[in-house]
């Protein structure tokens, strides 16, 4: 009995950690989120924004401007994007039981880089359709076309994680040619164009995009922790999994239709972002643990605390210049995530 009371304690006082925790993430990332509407080339003063977020009237119509046009919307979409690469990553990794696994891993990415080639070099006209929205419009469907062809493979392949993994390799590989192949026809401006796309960058978005991909990750979020209990059972093995009665191929099918949607939302406005997906769900599961009652929306802290950390640098590491986002994710997102790696390998 006695032992029993210890591990009762022992869960508690774990639990109680660990929520402790996602509140430590929560205020870290309202800090950056204030920090990173701070920065920028205007001079506006803390005083100033603060001002300007209760009584937007008592603010300089040009400062009102800069501060609810142009730095609220970067820095909320940074939130937003990090969110839902970052459940969409945790969730990936899980199912695929890969630690290599990201929302990029299975090509959702790439399609989208083929989609805004296509916008960019060809300059379609679509009738009805403003020109401002072609360009996402088209990155959108290049990602959820990538996703069903996904689901394609699961449904045929039986929900195997290995063809799942090597068939988003190929994709990944067959998008880089096509988009190679417009890279080639197109124009200097054309092309100069592309490459920024692909880099990443927050700046062009604005309260409508804010408001579709916050919109996308709180629709989706609801049905990931409805699944938190399968979804910690799986990754104590597939066929422990299977042996407790879950549906391993059903999960892995809805796990992925959800992941390439928020992928596909997050990528198509601001261009392909890297490593957030990745290193986002590795710091949370080393705060964390495998519990995905926390590790789901710990993964989806840790990817927008990153993504509004870059954002924040981006602005202010080289006075008056906004260096894009995506360069900042890559650069730091490599030494993390290898940092991340020898300190898994050296547990026992």
């Amino acid at each position: 009995m006695t032992n029993k009371t210890n591990l009762y304690t022992d869960f508690k006082q774990l639990s109680r950690k660990r929520l402790w925790i996602l509140c430590g993430l929560s205020a870290a990332l309202l800090l950056s989120l204030w920090m990173d509407i701070l920065a920028g080339p205007a001079g506006l003063s803390a005083t100033q924004v603060l001002e300007g977020l209760i009584n937007p009237d008592a603010l300089e119509l040009r400062y009102r401007i800069i501060l609810w046009d142009v730095r609220l919307p970067d820095a909320l979409i940074a939130l937003a994007v990090g969110a839902a690469l970052g459940l969409s990553g945790v969730e990936t990794q899980t199912v695929l039981d890969n630690p290599l696994a990201s929302p990029f891993t299975l090509g959702v990415s790439s399609a989208a880089v083929v989609g805004a080639s296509i916008a960019i070099v060809l300059i379609p006209e679509i009738p009805g359709i403003p020109s401002q929205f072609i360009l996402p419009l088209f990155a959108l469907v290049g990602a959820l076309g990538s996703s069903l062809l996904i689901l394609f493979v699961v449904r045929i392949s039986g929900g195997s994680r290995e063809t799942v993994v090597l068939f988003g390799i190929a994709l990944v590989f067959l998008c880089n040619a096509i988009s190679s192949g417009f890279h080639l026809i197109a124009d200097e401006d054309a092309l100069q164009q592309v490459v920024f796309w692909i880099i990443g960058n927050l700046t062009k978005a604005g309260w409508m995009e804010v408001a579709i991909v916050s919109a996308c990750f709180f629709l989706i979020l609801p049905f990931s922790l409805r699944h938190v209990w399968l979804l910690t059972l799986l990754r104590g093995g597939e066929a422990h999994a299977r042996s407790t009665g879950i549906n391993v191929a059903r999960l892995r099918t809805w796990v992925i239709i959800r992941s390439s949607i928020l992928a596909a939302f997050a990528v198509c406005f601001v261009g392909t972002i890297g490593f957030i997906g990745l290193v986002g769900p590795h710091i949370a599961r080393l705060l964390l643990g495998e519990d995905h009652r926390m590790l789901v929306p710990g993964a989806a802290l840790c990817g927008a605390l990153l993504l509004s950390m870059a954002s924040a640098l981006s602005k202010s590491l080289i006075p008056g210049i906004i260096i894009p986002v995506g360069i900042l994710t890559a650069v730091v997102g490599v030494p993390l995530f290898l940092s991340l790696l020898f300190q898994r390998s050296r547990r026992p």
